[in-house]
């Protein structure tokens, strides 16, 4: 969504959160030694580069950015709602390189408004758009070769109940790639919240059998915390998922939480026309705090905005890049800046123990 102020080389990829560290628009500037880097008891902050910030590469600005994904040559694939798709450089961190920028269009010819990316086990592309909602395969090319079937409920009014800009945002593939989850950033229309008050968000899965094509699968109703909306979703490896939860409060900035979240032992909604459902309701995903990104220290990072925390921006994308000692996850985060000068495209390391792990 664009809020406005409104594995060839996992191993190299994975240096992308160790060697990440805090650098300005042109360079990067260290940290004193020994200064905490605590955002909760199961995260901590590694670094951040705004060193992509109002770029261009080959013509096109750099920014939008709303994805990100391991791709199979150890770049990391960064998706930008404005229809491209950028290949990154991270092995020489703090500042990512573009290498690559290809092009993307639905069937007619026209720009999407993509917002989620998974890297598929051949290394074709699965692309959302919310402006459906959609989820297509590209090659990596950036030819299209087909669309997943979704639920019509999920379409934006009129043809469903979804609410424009607020479908598709976050897009998972389980490990083994049988499993594919789609989060909506917000409720149907229709959709009300649970016993606490948290809206009630759903997730649409589908499965893939043998080596054939996804088809739909069971749905899922995530409790998002009030006043804010689902930014993205990914694989933490266990059968879980990561998820973001991003808002804007305008003259406060951004909020954005980090969720690991369990599918295992949720309903099944997708015949339930309204959350949370009669009588005692249907069970929704289990979720536990990772962490509050705005409790983690701002390394020196400036905002253009008022922020609770100045290293807060609108964050969108996240991608699993490695794993650290311990079995704690390397994490890649991404900002979209909408191409507005009073936000900024900044890439942050997070390291993170999944709790319960």
């Amino acid at each position: 969504m664009r809020v406005r102020p409104v594995f060839a080389a996992a191993t190299a990829v994975l240096t992308v959160a160790a060697g990440l560290t805090v650098a300005g628009p042109a360079q990067a500037r260290s940290q004193a030694d020994g200064a905490s880097r605590a955002c909760s008891p199961y995260a901590r902050i590694d670094g951040f580069s705004d060193g992509l910030d109002k770029t261009t590469f080959q013509g096109t600005a750099v920014g939008n950015l709303s994805a990100l994904a391991v791709d199979r040559d150890g770049t990391v694939a960064a998706l930008s709602d404005r229809s491209r798709l950028f290949s990154l450089d991270v092995r020489k961190g703090p500042t990512a390189k573009p290498v690559r920028v290809v092009p993307l269009a639905d069937e007619r010819g026209a720009e999407l408004d993509s917002e989620a990316l998974v890297v598929d086990r051949d290394g074709s592309r699965l692309i959302t758009s919310e402006t459906e909602p959609s989820v297509r395969r590209y090659a990596p090319s950036g030819k299209l070769l087909g669309r997943l079937p979704v639920p019509g409920a999920l379409r934006v009014a009129p043809a469903g109940r979804g609410r424009p800009n607020l479908t598709f945002e976050g897009l998972a593939l389980q490990p083994g790639g049988r499993t594919l989850v789609a989060s909506m950033e917000a409720p149907l229309t229709g959709d009300g919240p649970d016993a606490a008050g948290h809206p009630l968000v759903r997730f649409q899965s589908w499965q893939r059998h043998g080596g054939g094509e996804f088809r739909l699968s069971r749905q899922f109703a995530y409790p998002v915390d009030a006043g804010l909306g689902v930014s993205e979703a990914t694989a933490a490896g266990d059968g879980r998922l990561l998820v973001l939860e991003r808002g804007f409060t305008p003259g406060a900035g951004n909020t954005v939480r980090l969720y690991v979240a369990d599918l295992r032992g949720a309903s099944d909604v997708s015949a339930v026309p309204a959350l949370p459902g009669p009588g005692p309701g249907a069970r929704p995903v289990r979720k536990t705090l990772v962490a509050d990104i705005g409790a983690c220290p701002s390394l020196g990072a400036t905002a253009k905005q008022p922020q609770r925390n100045p290293l807060l921006d609108n964050i969108e994308g996240l991608a699993v890049v490695g794993r650290a000692p311990g079995g704690r996850l390397r994490l890649l985060l991404v900002s979209d800046d909408n191409e507005n000068p009073k936000q900024v495209t900044r890439l942050y390391g997070v390291t993170v123990r999944l709790p319960g792990a």
